[in-house]
């Protein structure tokens, strides 16, 4: 047996005699698009430099990273099992190689204007890339080990944060150096290479819906009304924000998409225990990547850049190693997938609360390793419950469900933590230097859902406050505030898995009081008869 089997041997074959192989594939693809996500967060300065955009277009660059997931994982869930993984594998990395020319072609001297346009589109079309993918991974590995899916989706996953640490690497090492970032974006194209190599040439089972003859609108049923509220809401935020389109519109997109699912399915309700899943992993997503996207900044702003940096390596690290321990915790320690969700939970309010306290290096390795405690199994288990409990819906649901999540951290996570440093921020610095805030307030406000506006602080005054050798008084109170503001953040964002551990401990509750969980199996009559019981499957 192979080095690479002996990682993931539970005694578990797979359904497949390929399975080990296309389980590795996948990591491999996932791999890919993590070194890509990681590398790009370090070369945002360089953008910022050869082209001389603001902060608020860097942002919307990086904001194209979610949207084009967003499409790509959610138009693949739905088509997966019509066409099959294979071409869905092909159009993925075809859309991987097509975003690393589109990229390529922003060259220094360029009108802004037309750089912005290929580093937007290259990024747009690099996560669609991702989110096609996922869209195969998932319920590929959910198919292939039927028997197993919490331990083989959190193995696949692992190579999330294996991937933020080599880019996180590729960024210290060749970016200190001087490399020029095309250099350094353009090393995701050799995982990619392999993905394709070992993706090339072989046989892909059916997902268990698909092999019963269900139809996409059949699949839906489950989802039904409910669930594609919870998406349709999202997409409503992504055409208001993103797009800018005006409320009535947005809201008319989402009223019809809403439409066309309830003709396919014949207006079905849904279950009511998908609809929940779907509103703890758009928690999920807020908490684990949209706390991703800031922590890196607010533990570098509480101690030093550089240790800010180390840091988010270190979480990856344990990241990557936590996961191959799922089935261990499922078999040996006997906890089912929402005892392991709860328990995760718990640890992430602790992680959190314990970071906001921080006050020095180590104090920080401690903290975070007991948040990465909890953040590290939430997603891929989320997906192995909807792959043991949903198995009518075949992809869809759990790419529905990676699209609420992905959409969550860009639409929620991310901007809610950005309001809410501004206004922790901005609400200690007016009680104790109310002058120095006039002085140092940003030209637009933050707003945040239907929370009141508030007015940051100058990023480029603050950021000049914070890189100065030797502060003036009115520097080092701009600092403080701002630690201050990051403390509460991070406060503020413990309430985020706290309502998710009361949502699992309900499920919990309901688990034990209908014979326990367990894996469902479609039947010859759910094939003919649909959702069963209040809680569907």
């Amino acid at each position: 047996m192979s080095t690479i089997d002996n990682l993931a041997d539970t005694h578990d074959p797979g359904i497949a005699s390929n399975a080990k192989r296309l389980l590795w594939a996948g990591f491999l693809a996932i791999l890919a698009a993590g070194i890509g996500f990681g590398v790009r967060g370090g070369i945002l300065a360089n953008w910022a430099a050869d082209f001389g955009f603001t902060g608020a277009q860097l942002g919307a660059i990086g904001g194209a990273g979610f949207t084009g997931f967003c499409f790509g994982i959610i138009i693949g869930g739905v088509v997966v099992d019509k066409i099959g993984y294979g071409k869905l594998v092909f159009a993925a990395f075809a859309f991987h190689v097509l975003s690393a020319f589109i990229t390529f072609a922003a060259s220094k001297g360029q009108a802004q204007e037309t750089a912005y346009q290929f580093l937007y589109w290259g990024t747009f079309v690099f996560a669609l890339a991702n989110g096609t993918l996922e869209a195969v991974a998932n319920p590929l590995v959910a198919t292939l080990f039927p028997k197993n899916r919490t331990h083989y989706l959190n193995i696949l996953h692992a190579s999330w944060p294996a991937g933020l640490v080599l880019g996180g690497l590729i960024g210290w090492t060749l970016g200190e150096a001087g490399v020029s970032w095309k250099i350094q974006l353009g090393l995701f194209l050799i995982p990619t290479l392999l993905y394709g190599v070992a993706f090339m040439g072989q046989s892909f089972p059916k997902s268990e819906a698909a092999a019963k003859g269900l139809k996409v609108g059949e699949m839906l049923q489950e989802v039904g009304i409910l669930g594609s509220a919870v998406a349709c809401y999202l997409l409503v935020l992504f055409f208001q924000n993103a797009l800018q389109l005006p409320d009535a519109v947005a809201w008319g997109i989402g009223g019809v998409l809403l439409i066309v699912v309830g003709v396919m399915t014949k207006f079905s309700f849904g279950s009511f225990l998908l609809f929940v899943l779907f509103i703890a992993h758009a928690l999920v997503g807020a908490v684990e990547l949209g706390t991703d996207g800031w922590i890196q900044n607010i533990t570098g702003n509480i101690l030093t850049p550089a240790q800010g940096k180390i840091l988010f390596v270190f979480t990856s690290l344990l990241m990557f190693a936590l996961r191959f321990s799922a089935h261990f915790i499922e078999s040996k320690l006997k906890i089912s997938p929402i005892g392991l969700l709860l328990i995760c939970s718990v640890f992430a309010v602790i992680g959190l609360n314990m970071v906001s306290g921080v006050t020095t290096f180590i104090g920080a390795m401690i903290a975070l390793s007991v948040y990465a405690l909890g953040k590290t199994f939430f997603w891929p288990t989320m997906l192995a419950v909807v792959g043991d409990r949903f198995p009518r819906t075949g992809a869809i649901a759990m790419s529905i469900m990676g699209g609420i999540g992905m959409m969550s951290a860009g639409l929620l996570g991310g901007p809610g933590l950005g309001y809410a440093k501004d206004r922790f921020t901005v609400e200690h610095l007016k009680e104790t230097n109310a002058a120095l805030y006039e002085a140092n307030k940003a030209p637009s406000e933050s707003k945040f859902l239907f929370l009141e506006p508030v007015t940051g602080l100058d990023g480029s005054k603050l950021s000049e406050a914070q890189n100065a050798k030797e502060k003036t008084p009115e520097q080092k109170e701009l600092v403080a505030a701002s630690i201050v503001g990051d403390r509460k953040t991070l406060k503020a964002d413990a309430f985020i898995p706290a309502t998710m551990a009361v949502i699992y401990l309900l499920l919990l509750l309901y688990f034990k009081a209908t014979g326990g969980y367990k894996t469902v199996s479609i039947t010859r009559e759910q094939v003919a008869g649909g959702v069963e019981g209040p809680m569907g499957a």
